[in-house]
This record gives C-alpha cells, sequence and structure tokens, in this order.
C-alpha cells in the first residue's frame, strides 16, 4: 500500500474535527513535516482560526516517532486530550494502518497523593499527622470541599486535579497533595500501587505522543533529572508564554512565614542544637526581612549575607541530622522526615543560591501586599532570586537531540523572528555556526481578512499617561467609545489598580451598561457572562486575554488604557534591559518594547475570532501614534485599518452597533 500524502491526512482530520481547511494549514503542516524530517527547528506563526493544533498534530503523527507537546493553558491541554487527539487519531487509522497513543502528564503537585488522603498530612506544631478532615469543621468551605475530595478519590481515574468539577481552593488542594521533593516515592510508599501520579508517568512512557505543560518542560530541562520520556519531536504552542513560564520555575523564593515553618517541620526530627541553630537562623532572617524595601540588590547587603549564610549552613546541618535519626514515636515518621526535608533543603538551596552571587542571577526584595484583615507576617516581603536570562538554557536543554517546533499566534514582532528567537537562546536566522541550532521562521498568516474587518485606533489627541494619577481625559474617551459601541467592550489595563479605577468611574457615568470586574468572580463565569449580554463590558489586566476567546457580536471594541511596557521598577526587566546595554545592544526595544509589542499582539488579537467579526482596537495612549518605537509595535499587532481619527472609530462603532442589533444581537 502507498504511503498517503500529507494533504491526504490533512483532510481526513479537518473532517473528523468538523473544521474546514485554510491555505495556512496546510502550509503549516508542510513546513512542520519538512522540519521534522530534517531534525531542524520552526518557529510558526499561525493567527487565530488557521487551525494550528491540526497543523503540527496531522505531520507529528504521520511521522511516527514519539512526539511531546506542550501547551500554556489548561483550556489548550483539554482541547487536545479530549477533542483534537481522539478524532484525529481516528480519522487518520485507515490511512495509517495504526493507531496512536496519547496521554497527559503534569507536575506531581497537579495529583491527588493517596498517602496524604488517607493518613493525613505532618502537622507542623505537633508530633505526628493531623487529620485534616477532623480539623476542618464540616461546615466550613474547606471542610466540605476536603469532603468533596475524599469522595471523588474512590472515583476518579486520573486523580488529575483539573477534572475535579467544580475545582477547589489552593489552600484545599494542598491538603491532598505534595511536591515532588515531599513524596515518599512509589517504592515506600503504602499506595505506591495505586498512585495517581505514578499511573499517569507510566502511560506517558507508553504512549506515542504526551500533552504536557510549559512548567513541566521546564523542570524537565533545569533540573536534570528527566520527567519527560525519551522523545523524537518537541512542539511548543503558545510558545510566546515559554521564556515567563521557565522563568517562574527558575526563581527561587525565601520568606520568614517559609523558614519558620521549615523550623516547625525539623524541630521534632533533630537533636536540640541542630533545631536551636535553625530557629536561630530564622529569627535573625526575619529581623532583616521586616526592614526589607522593595528593589534589586546589585551587591548582597553584608547583614543579608550573614544572615543567608547562617541559613544555610544551618539548613545542612538540620539535613543531615534529619538523614542520621529515627524516632519510632513520630506517627508515619516518612511522611513527616520527608516534609521536613523538602522544606529545609528548598531553603538551603535558595540561601546558597543567592549567597553563590551569581553574575547570571537577579536577587531582589519583594513586598506582598497584604490582603484585608491580614497580617504583617502574612504579607510581609520576600526574597527573590531569578536567572537574568534563559535564553542559554533553552538553546541548550530544549534545541539539541530532537526537532523542535514552536508556534504561536504572535511570534513574528516587529515585522522578524529575531526578537522570540533571541529569547530562546536562538541566534539571528540564517545564522551559521557549530554550535547555533539551525531554524527558519514562517508566518502562515491569517484566514481573517483584518483591514476589513478590524480598526486600530490609536487617541493621539489624549495627554500621554503619566505614572500615576487619574487620567480624565482618558476616562471621558473611554466613555464615548463605550457608548459609540453599546457596550460590547473589553477593557485591558496595565494594571489592576487601573481596571478597578475604570469599572468605578464608568459604572457611575454609565450605569445602563454592566461592567464585570477581574476578580469580582472566577474567570470562566466572568467571560460566560460577557458573552451572554451584549451590552455588558469586562475589564480587567492585560493577563486577562489569555483566557478571553469571544467570537461574534459580544466583543466588538478591545480598549488599552496605554502601552504595556513592564514598569520601571521591575527588578528582573530593568536587569535584563541593563543587561543589553551593557553588552552594546538596545536594551529599551530587546526587553521592555519586545515585551509590550507581545502583549498589545495578544490583546489585539481577543477582537476578530471568526470570520463574521467586526470591531475596533482602540489604544489610549498617544505614543503608539508618536513616538518612534509606535510603529515597531504597531507591526506586531493584527493588520487593522488604521486611523487617529476620534470621529471615525465612534462612527465605525456607532454602524457596527447598529448592525448587530438588526440581526437581534
Amino acid at each position: 500500500m502507498t504511503k498517503p500524502s500529507l494533504p491526504e491526512l490533512l483532510h481526513a482530520a479537518v473532517a473528523a474535527v468538523g473544521g474546514t481547511e485554510r491555505p495556512g494549514q496546510v502550509t503549516m503542516a508542510e513546513t512542520v513535516a519538512k522540519a521534522i524530517d530534517d531534525g531542524s527547528h520552526l518557529l510558526v506563526q499561525a493567527g487565530t482560526g488557521t487551525g494550528k493544533s491540526l497543523g503540527y498534530l496531522v505531520p507529528a503523527l504521520a511521522h511516527g516517532e514519539r512526539v511531546v507537546v506542550a501547551t500554556a493553558t489548561l483550556a489548550l491541554q483539554r482541547q487536545l486530550v479530549e477533542r483534537d487527539l481522539p478524532r484525529t487519531v481516528e480519522a487518520l487509522h485507515p490511512l495509517l494502518r495504526r493507531r496512536p497513543t496519547f496521554a497527559m502528564l503534569k507536575g506531581r503537585s497537579n495529583y491527588l497523593c493517596l498517602h496524604r488522603l488517607h493518613e493525613g498530612m505532618p502537622q507542623d506544631e505537633e508530633e505526628g499527622l493531623f487529620d485534616q478532615f477532623e480539623a476542618a469543621a464540616p461546615t466550613s468551605k474547606l471542610g466540605q470541599d476536603l469532603l468533596r475530595m475524599r469522595d471523588w478519590a474512590d472515583e476518579t481515574e486520573t486523580g488529575d486535579r483539573d477534572d475535579l468539577t467544580p475545582g477547589v481552593s489552593d489552600r484545599a488542594w494542598s491538603q491532598v497533595s505534595v511536591s515532588s521533593r515531599e513524596c515518599l516515592g512509589a517504592s515506600k510508599c503504602a499506595y505506591g500501587q495505586e498512585c495517581f501520579a505514578e499511573m499517569s508517568r507510566e502511560r506517558a512512557k507508553l504512549s506515542d505522543v504526551i500533552v504536557t505543560n510549559h512548567a513541566l518542560l521546564a523542570i524537565d530541562a533545569i533540573e536534570g533529572a528527566p520527567v519527560l520520556p525519551e522523545h523524537e519531536v518537541l512542539i511548543v504552542d503558545e510558545a510566546h508564554e515559554l521564556v515567563s513560564r521557565v522563568t517562574g520555575v527558575a526563581t527561587g523564593e525565601l520568606t520568614p512565614g517559609q523558614v519558620n515553618r521549615a523550623v516547625r517541620r525539623a524541630a521534632k526530627l533533630v537533636n536540640e542544637k541542630a533545631a536551636d541553630q535553625l530557629q536561630t537562623a530564622a529569627e535573625g532572617f526575619e529581623r532583616l526581612m521586616e526592614l526589607a524595601l522593595p528593589g534589586r540588590l546589585e551587591e548582597i547587603p553584608e547583614d543579608l549575607g550573614y544572615a543567608l549564610m547562617a541559613l544555610r549552613d544551618a539548613a545542612r546541618t538540620v539535613i543531615t541530622a534529619i538523614g542520621a535519626t529515627r524516632d519510632k514515636s513520630v506517627q508515619d515518621e516518612d511522611a513527616v522526615r520527608k516534609q521536613a526535608l523538602a522544606s529545609v533543603e528548598s531553603i538551603h538551596d535558595v540561601a546558597e543560591r543567592i549567597t553563590n552571587q551569581s553574575e547570571w542571577d537577579v536577587v531582589w526584595y519583594e513586598r506582598n501586599e497584604p490582603r484585608a484583615g491580614s497580617s504583617f507576617r502574612q504579607s510581609g516581603a520576600s526574597l527573590r532570586v531569578a536567572p537574568m536570562s534563559v535564553s542559554g538554557l533553552l538553546r541548550e536543554k530544549l534545541f539539541t537531540d530532537r526537532s523542535v517546533t514552536l508556534t504561536s499566534a504572535t511570534l513574528k514582532l516587529g515585522g522578524d523572528f529575531n526578537g522570540v528567537g533571541a529569547s530562546l537562546g536562538l541566534a539571528p536566522e540564517g545564522t551559521q555556526g557549530d554550535d547555533m541550532p539551525v531554524w527558519q521562521g514562517v508566518d502562515v498568516g491569517s484566514p481573517f481578512d483584518y483591514p476589513k474587518q478590524g480598526i486600530l485606533y490609536v487617541a493621539k489627541h489624549l495627554a500621554r499617561p503619566a505614572r500615576e494619577g487619574t487620567r480624565t481625559d482618558m476616562m471621558d474617551e473611554l466613555t464615548e467609545l463605550l457608548q459609540a459601541a453599546g457596550g460590547r467592550t473589553l477593557g485591558l489595563f496595565s494594571s489592576m489598580r487601573a481596571a478597578q479605577a475604570a469599572a468605578e468611574e464608568l459604572r457611575t457615568r454609565v450605569p445602563e451598561y454592566p461592567i464585570l470586574l477581574q476578580g469580582e468572580d472566577t474567570l470562566g463565569e466572568l467571560i460566560k457572562n460577557f458573552a451572554a449580554d451584549p451590552k455588558t463590558c469586562l475589564f480587567g489586566t492585560l493577563s486577562l486575554w489569555q483566557g478571553v476567546d469571544v467570537p461574534g457580536t459580544g466583543c466588538q471594541l478591545v480598549v488599552m488604557d496605554k502601552i504595556p511596557f513592564p514598569r520601571p521598577d521591575d527588578p528582573l526587566m530593568s536587569a535584563r534591559q541593563k543587561a543589553v546595554e551593557e553588552a552594546g545592544g538596545n536594551g529599551f526595544m530587546a526587553v521592555a518594547a519586545t515585551h509590550a509589542a507581545l502583549l498589545m499582539a495578544q490583546g489585539a488579537g481577543r477582537l476578530v475570532r471568526a470570520t463574521g467579526d467586526r470591531g475596533v482596537v482602540a489604544v489610549l495612549d498617544p505614543r503608539l501614534a508618536t513616538a518612534r518605537y509606535g510603529s515597531y509595535l504597531r507591526a506586531s499587532m493584527p493588520n487593522f485599518w488604521y486611523t487617529t481619527d476620534r470621529n471615525q472609530a465612534r462612527r465605525s462603532l456607532a454602524a457596527i452597533d447598529a448592525a448587530a442589533k438588526a440581526e437581534g444581537k
């Protein structure tokens, strides 16, 4: 039998998911297939509506090697495992004469731990374990969630937190889950044979396609102990998120609360001298943190250096002592010891890392905003350390021994792929060299006619936004635009404070248009309510775009209050910017403008989600029209028809609103 062609396979898969074949999808499938065959690397920009999941799944399945697909969002993981993969595998089976298997794999803490569920969790203040089910009042929300999880444990096949509906709080979940460091290990655990995390790993080992997340991909790269099975092909979807997710995994933190928990957990397991040494070090660290002011520490102050060395040395003493003692009076001692060790090892590692003062690390104090009713200690300050750049790590760990395809709707910033490529550790496209990964950037376009479907309006007449203070002219502009659109507005703001201020102001000015605000309900509920009523508006931060997919007439105006440059006092971003400048580059363009371009491209992408969508993206920051970097930012956004004419924007919005009302929407 002749081998089926890629177009045949793609046609069968698209028909199976009820989609429409698009030229961009065909181009994408062909370039992905070629990269896999060559063992080379690919950056593919595929606009919304291209059908990029099938654009990479079909060539990957056809190739027949093991594939890892890493995504940033839970929604896409679910779509792949519950919809795209089952249908595609069935559709391709008659042509390929095989049925590739697939599985989802996440980090251990995403799975219910049967040991912790049944045996209780190590108690900080007293010896032994405490039964979280008895400790939480059955009438409290926590108590109800714990009882529900106990029932769920008997019926779930996966133990995956994301399969628990409705979900539970982080606090509730932490009572029934463990980190990889706290895990006893399958061979030592009474529940090792039934362990959900172990079963998910076994399924992954036997599967042809493994769907995971960016965080687990980062852990696999950073920690040296492979979590993912060997694979020949890696596909990173939502690749614009990868650098920030990897940075998050590579960031260490120390807080007084965390250190005090470690002291309590270790106290009963070690001799008095070791316990006192850690207690004294913890008290010294806490006194320093009470005086900590937010900001970067370019040099470690002498007093902090001494406090960290004391913590590191005390932690090392405790780790050795825990390893050398056994105390049969402690109930389920292995679990208690494992949790204590995990806490103390974490403190040792971060304290040592900061003490070593690597030139590749950025260290800073961060002051956490106190929650209503919380004490200083609950808010307090944290000491954080993050890599200056993850590009070297990614180049070394990601692009060796396998073909890598990275895809997203936003990878081409300011007209080329080199900005995103550099953040991933790739030299400019076309650069030759022995240790240079060979890669190609391909933009397969979008099925949407952006110049006809959308307008990019920049409010050039407004005053430049200042760092603080209310922008009355901006509020006036926002009010008029929202009224012209008849509601139907997604407001994306540069900070939560700005989103709250705008929501409060507009609720007073235009009470006939309900304003939903991020944080006042779950994101899912907010989006559902926003889509259900055309008059309703949804306000939040620019991070909100990730979950908003409202095709049709529910979202016809997307507003951005200002260009989302990183805050000047953001320690990590400003350190990265300074490092680029010291190396002779343009730090502002490489770091701040690239960051803003990515967010604006994603934010603007919320407007047109289907071929019939029409609307306006309004940026209420004149710098997009007047500053030199404005053209770079605009070139990173969808190619909408561009205007700075406020009357034109209002007329267009009113016409779009009238057309939607005429259709009864």
